[in-house]
């Protein structure tokens, strides 16, 4: 790979430990890699494309200075849903605005659970705040509710779009798998 003088002397002034990685998506179509300073095409598949361009530059923090990008989440939690009410007013809301919501039922000692949920809360940052994404303990709220949701089994991650289930995907495998068949399942239902 061919580095030019003026990429050189940017990576020189700045520690490689203070660039953060950033996956940024303003299209649904690229991904930024800000540690090696270039922009690739992607599919979201984890495969990196042909490069676009640099990077924008940086501040004496390390952080992106490119306009508009300075206030873009890199991940966003998961607002936690602890009774059915609460469950019943986020999907009423949703549906009084037109809405989607993403709903990730979880359980406490479910290990894929927990290693998936970060993984989810960066995938939340790409579609915030059109998308709100919410997530449910199972053994914190009703067993009623768990039913009604037609949930059997964790993790599994529901799409409630007009008061009702759209789509779900059950994430028994591999969490980079299941994060790219929850943004398949977001952009099939909302046409994105």
């Amino acid at each position: 790979m061919e580095v030019f003088p003026s990429l050189k002397t940017q990576n020189s002034r700045i520690p490689l430990s203070y660039k953060p990685y950033c996956s940024i998506d303003s299209k649904r179509k690229s991904v930024f890699n800000c540690r090696s300073n270039f922009i690739y095409w992607s599919n979201f598949r984890g495969i990196k494309g042909r490069r676009l361009g640099l990077c924008s530059s940086y501040n004496e923090a390390g952080s992106i200075t490119q306009p508009g990008l300075e206030n873009m989440p890199l991940s966003v939690e998961l607002e936690p849903i602890s009774s059915e009410s609460q469950f019943d007013r986020v999907v009423a809301e949703a549906q009084q605005l037109e809405e989607s919501v993403v709903v990730l039922w979880m359980a406490s000692w479910c290990r894929k659970c927990i290693y998936l949920k970060p993984k989810l809360e960066k995938l939340a940052a790409d579609y915030y705040p059109r998308i709100r994404f919410y997530s449910v303990d199972v053994n914190n709220v009703p067993h009623k509710l768990v039913v009604r949701a037609g949930v059997t089994k964790m993790p599994t991650i529901q799409l409630w779009r007009d008061g009702k289930k759209q789509a779900e995907v059950i994430g028994g495998h591999k969490a980079y798998l299941v994060v790219n068949d929850v943004r398949e399942m977001i952009e099939n239902e909302n046409g994105v």
